[in-house]
């Protein structure tokens, strides 16, 4: 049994809330902090997440224990460190620091991974709570969820799951147990249900576990298998229905930019223009006028 609720109260309390530059926490899903801290004691008590931790700067001396037995490194810059769930850290860090951490709730993930592993998977046995590891893989992971989230703001729950789940996927691997690879892509029926279910909840933040229940599958094996279907993930999937329905109501509405914002599923326009600038290299707003009055638009327009 954990000595404190959660990781999420624990950065949310007293000196510690202090040091946190962003928190973004979906639904419980997993929670996501970027922290800077003086050096000094970084111990803290038993927590129910498997959490992990990347430094962002590097050059510090990290020694303690994570759950893994005792480690003494000079970190590096983008090294990562898995602390395991309901296990005192007792960590020291010796100069101010930057790290990026996610904490995976045991109760919100254990189910994904035993269906994901056959069962094989164990929090109490990953190698990986011993000191400073690197995965190439996983920092690409993160990086492209933090990108994720700030262009999308609070990120959605279909996002978080899918970037657990592939995050989840490379410890699993590091450590000694490989997930369970998908067999083939999605059942034709299946395949039109979760794209009939998109549509229908397009304005919604619908969740990867609604999904894959549609599919009647693991979560972590419907994202799998989607993709060999559709050729994209779930979430990206999503946001291509968006973008496409976002263009229609420009061209085919007079609703604001805002009310269209709400229609496909972002929080508001400055999110909506965000993204349909990545996506159609231009605003909203230029959008609709170019597409109403095509011979009014320059070259200009378009850069």
């Amino acid at each position: 049994m954990s000595a404190h609720p959660s990781f999420n109260h624990w950065f949310a309390q007293g000196q510690q809330a202090t040091y946190v530059r962003t928190h973004k926490s979906p639904g419980g899903i997993l929670q996501l902090l970027e922290m800077e801290r003086p050096g000094g004691d970084m111990s803290r008590p038993a927590l129910p997440e498997l959490v992990l931790s990347q430094d962002l700067l590097g050059g510090s001396r990290v020694h303690g224990d994570s759950g893994g037995g005792r480690f003494d490194v000079v970190s590096e810059k983008g090294a990562f460190y898995l602390s395991a769930p309901d296990v005192v850290n007792t960590i020291t860090i010796d100069v101010r620091h930057r790290t990026r951490a996610l904490a995976f709730p045991a109760a919100q993930w254990q189910g994904v991974l035993d269906e994901a592993v056959d069962g094989r998977f164990s929090m109490e046995c990953l190698r990986l709570y011993r000191g400073m590891f690197h995965s190439p893989a996983m920092r690409s992971a993160l990086r492209s969820l933090w990108i994720l989230c700030e262009e999308e703001g609070a990120p959605s729950r279909l996002l978080v799951r899918a970037a657990g789940c592939e995050i989840l996927a490379e410890i699993c691997r590091l450590g000694g147990t490989p997930f369970t690879p998908a067999k083939g892509g999605l059942a034709t029926g299946a395949q039109r249900r979760c794209v009939d279910l998109m549509h229908a909840r397009l304005s919604e933040d619908i969740s990867l576990d609604e999904l894959a229940a549609e599919a009647q599958l693991s979560p972590f094996h419907f994202a799998r298998m989607f993709k060999q279907s559709v050729g994209v993930p779930p979430r990206a999937y999503l946001t291509r229905l968006r973008m496409e329905r976002a263009c229609e109501l420009l061209e085919g509405t007079e609703l604001s930019v805002t009310e269209i914002a709400l229609e496909v599923g972002y929080s508001s326009n400055q999110v909506l223009a965000r993204i349909f600038r990545k996506h159609q290299q231009m605003s909203p707003s230029d959008y609709r006028r170019i597409v109403r009055d095509p011979e009014s638009s320059g070259a200009s327009d378009w850069a």
